[in-house]
């Protein structure tokens, strides 16, 4: 298993026999996936007009190479002057729900300090920022625009109904989006259009669990999650690939390995 994986406790409610557990991404790694795909957030500042208040703004952004966020903001906005008078603030992230239920999606909370980027950093921090914002090389030379880039203190993710925790930021830092991030939903929207019955099939042979619809909800470098019709009501599973899969092609080739396996017992 890699090291920056772990085996994360079944999410959904399942009633056939004890299954074994499946090794997952981190929460550190889903949360830096999670932070990577997204471009705007809802920054959370401390009002410096009404104190102690929490003060939120829609908030492009992009990430450095540690995964810090890097805004370009101006003097006159409300949240730079909240800023200037105290760094503390937060960033939510959340992933759109697939099937139209928000408080089922993945979200993500970074907690940090705002600081002015320092002039070593400038070039880099603009390459980085232009690089998702093209449209800020409008105004990104104006005087009174600045980055500012949050330093990550503490994390807390949700990934979905029951599962939920706090990140420390060292492991933030050391983790990476996951690679199969760009490409995943290509795959989930490929795999439900065309293969549904080889997903019915796989969470027969792999969980136990007999089901007359199915959809894959994620994907990931180690494996897949389902929801599942069945005759108990709606479930969910995961399945793990047997090795990594680090691109569309390696998934697909490790599915049609999966399926033919599950269909000859071998």
């Amino acid at each position: 298993m890699p090291s920056d994986s772990t085996v994360a406790p079944r999410q959904h409610a399942y009633t056939g026999p004890a299954l074994p557990q499946v090794p997952e991404p981190s929460h550190a790694e889903r949360v830096r996936t999670l932070f990577s795909r997204a471009s705007v957030a809802t920054l959370c500042t401390l009002s410096r007009k009404h104190a102690g208040f929490p003060f939120g703004s829609l908030m492009p952004y992009a990430l450095d190479a540690q995964g810090r966020p890097l805004f370009l903001i101006s003097n006159m906005a409300m949240h730079t002057q909240n800023l200037k008078t105290d760094p503390r603030a937060s960033l939510f992230v959340a992933q759109a729900g697939e099937d139209g239920d928000p408080l089922g999606a993945a979200r993500a909370t970074l907690v940090g300090d705002a600081v002015q980027v320092p002039e070593i950093d400038l070039a880099s921090a603009r390459e980085v920022y232009l690089g998702v914002h093209e449209n800020s090389r409008y105004w990104v030379d104006f005087s009174d625009f600045h980055f500012f880039r949050l330093e990550p203190v503490d994390l807390y993710y949700v990934g979905g109904f029951g599962v939920m925790g706090w990140i420390e930021a060292a492991d933030y830092d050391r983790a990476s989006p996951d690679p199969l991030a760009a490409q995943a939903a290509a795959i989930l929207k490929h795999m439900n259009a065309d293969h549904v019955d080889a997903m019915i099939l796989l969470a027969h042979i792999h969980s136990g669990l007999e089901a007359s619809e199915a959809s894959m909800t994620s994907v990931d470098r180690l494996g897949f999650s389902l929801r599942l019709k069945t005759a108990e009501g709606m479930k969910g599973t995961r399945i793990a690939f047997p090795r990594e899969v680090r691109s569309a092609s390696a998934t697909r080739e490790v599915l049609v390995e999966m399926v033919r396996e599950a269909k000859t017992g071998r």
